[in-house]
């Protein structure tokens, strides 16, 4: 399986085909806008930004099932994103990420890594679609670690 095989709804309600990442390293993120983690919005902005000409994106997923710290609807959730931390990079519609309702491409991207424990958990996808790692929410987005794992899967 590769992450590439899903297409999923966007948080504007249309089609978002994963295989548009195909040859790109992916940061998929389950985020959430009431969250004690919300200021890594700024950094995944600056992460897309800095990376995206390179063949890197942020992929976004709305989440609820931590807390209730997503409880907007599409709408509300892109305008808080986008005025609030100027977010560019891609949103999905919400999911859930863990249970029994576990969107399908959460349950690609958690074989062999553990499932998020809150919001703002990170797994790196290579350019094959394949997960490379996974990172906890207290891992920041311009972290050291997290820049140089970026730039070492842009170079595979």
């Amino acid at each position: 399986m590769s992450l590439h095989e899903f297409t999923v709804p966007g948080l504007d309600g249309k089609a978002l085909p994963l295989a548009a990442y195909e040859g790109k390293v992916v940061l998929v993120v389950n985020v959430a806008s009431e969250c004690g983690f919300t200021p890594q919005y700024a950094g995944l902005e600056w992460l897309y930004e800095t990376y995206k000409d390179k063949g890197f994106t942020v992929l976004g997923f709305p989440c609820n099932q931590f807390g209730g710290q997503e409880p907007g609807s599409p709408e509300a959730i892109q305008s808080f994103c986008s005025t609030k931390f100027h977010v560019t990079f891609p949103m999905a519609a919400k999911v859930d990420v863990k249970g029994k309702d576990q969107a399908k491409v959460y349950t690609f991207l958690t074989t062999g890594f553990e499932e998020p424990k809150w919001n703002f958990h990170k797994y790196l996808v290579g350019k094959d679609g394949k997960v490379i790692k996974a990172y906890p929410s207290k891992v920041e987005p311009e972290s050291a670690e997290m820049k140089a794992d970026v730039e070492a899967a842009l170079k595979r």
